[in-house]
């Protein structure tokens, strides 16, 4: 008998979950705890595991569905639940002798079917699905069976950009690669939008929708920042493991700040505003083809040190694919350091519904006139724009000015006696 497994919880105030791809198949084989779909929330992307050991027997829902925490999305049957009947009395030979011919176009038919992720992944390697032998269900061909003929064959990594594509017509089902003339060419390449991307669009569409943005800068010397970190690095890295960057420095001033100004650590909720007491700093992690918003829990907490060390603990949940819908949770102020690939001014979208984003743009070298007891000099400095993008029906421009100022200071005290730990 099969056992329905249902669509689980992801986060504290999920409510669906749309399956962006399937790893298994109808006739695939599963154990307990085995991942098998990915599953996109607005707050985390993650594979759910299988709850049983058993047999895949159905894919309730399709890739790109979006349902209710608790909907059925797959049916298993659990091993050791099937229990063969005893016959009351012996067939005779041509009861059970099986009709050749409709056995026959039964396999070739389970066999044509192929999952969307065997179809995905045989475009991905440039497989004919044609050559594998399936061992599913029916000669069913599964997403294990390709990766198999993949690995026996010495299939090249997946195609990308070259243009090349593998036409799957012919196995009933007309490819969608080919981009709509009233918007593209025939040379454009088409590129679908996965579950991650259109989780990532409709946040962003509702942030600026819905909340009014408002828009302030403060230009920051960290030459004294610049030359701690510098004589602090190597000795840093050997004694922790992990590299001692800038941006621990920018969230230990901003956490700070956001204590002196606990206005800024809230939340709009339609008929109240919301101020945070946690300070639960979110930071703003890019992969390729993606933008992840893992949490540092009570970052106000933390030194220089345990900050950074946290940064780096997700950062690298993140590029490996192993964070948790916990990481990406209880966000109450976002810092996303865009000065890592170059930026020197940005508008961040506040990342709802948290009040407030700041931008850590690139550290760079300009003249600046600096007032000495000798009078008024040029001099080179190392200076930063600190960006904030806030939501003007929680925000006005005086408190997030004070507390841009505050940051600013925070930074320009940095010396030689600022410790990290």
């Amino acid at each position: 008998m099969a056992t329905n497994m249902t669509m689980p919880q992801l986060g504290e105030s999920v409510t669906e979950g749309t399956i962006s791809k399937w790893l298994v198949a109808p006739g695939d084989k599963v154990t307990k705890y085995e991942p098998i779909a990915e599953v996109m929330t607005d707050k985390v992307s993650a594979e759910i595991p299988s709850s049983y050991t058993g047999t895949i027997q159905a894919l309730l829902v399709k890739e790109e569905d979006t349902v209710s925490v608790g909907t059925a999305i797959c049916s298993i049957e659990e091993e050791g639940s099937s229990q063969e009947e005893k016959p009351s009395e012996t067939p005779n030979e041509a009861d059970v002798q099986p009709n050749v011919e409709t056995t026959e176009e039964k396999t070739t038919d389970q066999r044509q079917r192929y999952s969307p992720a065997v179809l995905r992944l045989s475009q991905d390697y440039g497989i004919d699905l044609a050559d594998i032998t399936g061992s599913g269900k029916g000669g069913r061909i599964t997403r294990k069976d390709v990766e198999a003929y993949r690995t026996q064959n010495g299939v090249a990594n997946p195609q990308q950009g070259d243009g090349s594509k593998v036409s799957v017509e012919k196995h009933g089902i007309k490819s969608t690669d080919t981009p709509s003339s009233s918007v593209a060419s025939a040379d454009d390449e088409r590129i679908p939008v996965s579950g991650v991307r259109k989780a990532i669009a409709t946040n962003m569409v509702k942030s600026k929708t819905e909340a009014p943005h408002a828009w302030t800068m403060i230009e920051v010397d960290v030459t004294n920042l610049v030359k701690v970190r510098q004589g602090l690095k190597d000795s840093f890295k050997e004694k922790e493991g992990f590299s001692l960057t800038y941006l621990p420095f920018f969230m230990k001033a901003c956490v700070e700040a956001l204590k002196e100004f606990p206005e800024v650590n809230a939340q709009w909720v339609g008929d109240a505003i919301i101020r945070k007491k946690d300070i639960h700093l979110s930071m703003a992690v890019a992969t390729e083809d993606a933008l992840y918003v893992p949490v540092i829990k009570h970052a106000d907490e933390l030194t220089v040190k345990g900050l950074a060390k946290r940064t780096n603990e997700l950062a690298t949940k993140v590029r490996t694919g192993q964070l948790k819908s916990d990481d990406m949770t209880g966000g109450t102020f976002t810092i996303n350091n865009t000065g890592s690939f170059g930026s020197i001014l940005s508008q961040p979208i506040i990342n709802t519904p948290q009040a407030a984003i700041l931008s850590v743009e690139s550290i760079v070298k300009r003249p600046v006139v600096l007032d000495t007891e000798a009078g008024e000099v040029i001099a080179i400095r190392h200076m930063v724009n600190l960006c904030l993008s806030l939501d003007h029906r929680v925000l006005d421009g005086l408190i997030c000015g004070k507390f841009l100022q505050a940051i600013k200071t925070k930074l320009e005290a940095i010396n030689e006696t600022t410790s990290v730990y």
